[in-house]
């Protein structure tokens, strides 16, 4: 295994970069063509609502994807799984270019999320390796500020392109970026920990592996909660397209530039955690904004019963549950993986298996509730967010019993 200062040394930055870039994959995958569901649900001669199931396959494919990737990760180091699951991805958005039936493209952005998932799990075991809890919540917050980009950029660009050239352009530009990325992985990242051959691949070594770190009070506690809380930002995503082009009446230009604005909160509280951590431990910024965040769901919820909401405050409390998020979830992700070390990737795997199933979850849900209003989707996210600070609040009693403090 490399000396982790030889990683380190004068190539941080590219680091960070090639990190968040990779982080960024699932998020791109579903931000270029969230503006293309009306024309998708034509061409394809179903209902947006259907077309949305293609999202929730998206999401169970990163749910499940992350489980394989983490003991792969664990065995045979970090680089070697990055690269094959790029290339599973870039096939796979190939395929979703030419699919010839809305069940195919279903089925292959399943493919698709099951190979570019890896560049979610990998970032996280890799930031675990190289740097301590004081540092990694800090790295955590930069890979937010370049995994924000692609709220901003990307459903612009993927607006103007189904605008332009159609909706089947946006998976070919995926199938660039997952390109590029291969490239980037094979001639510059650096491996940051090599094999493992102690590491078992059989089935019953992985899941006793997983059930050690499931159980770990420590990360069943700020992995949950971290995630439970999350799972708001996919009931937006899945429910934002009906809720501001449908219900609002948004062009497909003026959504992008929506949700780049909403996606700036994340970006700016992200980097203002780093300030933050200057002055209060990770701990104590969890203790704060996790409370927010259900108060602001709450929020939306009631102006949603009593037909209150206008497109202005509907948009300020999704801006102000966006900022909290941009503190909860660099902290509860390094405060979940402090206890492992040698199975970082197994941690991390199932840290992000719970994120984007809690994430499927919700914006299925979002889907089978749809009513032609904005309850699903603003229910959804109070719902989620009240369960995630029920558990941080009995799972830090528990902590605090474990440790006797």
């Amino acid at each position: 295994m490399q000396n982790n200062n030889q990683v380190l040394q004068g190539k941080k930055s590219v680091l960070i970069l090639i990190l968040g870039v990779l982080s960024a994959i699932g998020p791109f995958s579903i931000d270029t063509y969230l503006a293309g569901f009306p024309k998708i649900a034509s061409d394809f001669k179903v209902s947006i609502d259907y077309v949305s199931y293609s999202l929730s396959s998206f999401f169970i494919g990163i749910s499940v994807g992350q489980m394989l990737y983490g003991p792969l990760l664990d065995r045979f180091g970090r680089k070697t799984p990055l690269l094959i699951g790029l290339v599973v991805y870039l096939l796979a958005s190939l395929g979703c270019a030419v699919a010839p039936s809305i069940e195919i493209l279903i089925g292959l952005r399943f493919v698709q999320a099951v190979g570019g998932c890896v560049g979610m799990v990998a970032p996280r075991a890799i930031v675990r390796d190289l740097f301590p809890l004081h540092e990694s919540a800090k790295v955590f917050s930069l890979l937010i500020l370049i995994l924000g980009v692609s709220p901003i950029i990307a459903p612009s660009v993927g607006s103007f392109m189904i605008s332009a050239l159609g909706w089947h352009s946006v998976f070919f530009l995926q199938a660039a970026m997952g390109l590029t990325l291969f490239l980037s992985v094979f001639f510059v990242l650096q491996e940051s920990k090599g094999p493992d051959e102690s590491v078992s691949l059989k089935p019953r070594p992985i899941t006793r592996t997983f059930w050690k770190v499931f159980t770990n009070t420590q990360f069943f506690t700020y992995a949950f909660a971290g995630s439970l809380v999350a799972a708001g930002l996919y009931a937006y995503v899945s429910g934002s397209p009906l809720v501001f082009m449908e219900i609002h009446g948004l062009t497909e230009q003026q959504y992008g530039w929506l949700f780049g604005f909403l996606a700036s909160g994340l970006i700016l509280s992200s980097q203002l955690n780093n300030l933050a951590l200057k002055w209060f431990t990770s701990e104590q910024i969890v203790k704060v904004s996790i409370p927010l965040q259900v108060f602001f769901g709450i929020t939306l919820v009631v102006l949603s019963l009593f037909d209150l909401h206008s497109i202005y405050s509907i948009v300020a409390l999704l801006f102000l549950f966006f900022c909290c998020q941009g503190f909860s979830f660099p902290n509860s992700s390094a405060l979940s993986l402090v206890p492992f070390a040698k199975e970082a990737g197994s941690a991390s795997a199932l840290m992000g298996a719970l994120q984007m199933g809690f994430g499927a979850l919700s914006s299925a849900l979002v889907g089978v509730f749809a009513n032609g209003t904005e309850l699903p989707m603003t229910g959804i996210i109070a719902s989620f967010s009240t369960l995630g600070l029920l558990v941080f609040v009995i799972g830090r009693r528990k902590i605090k019993m474990t440790s006797g403090s």
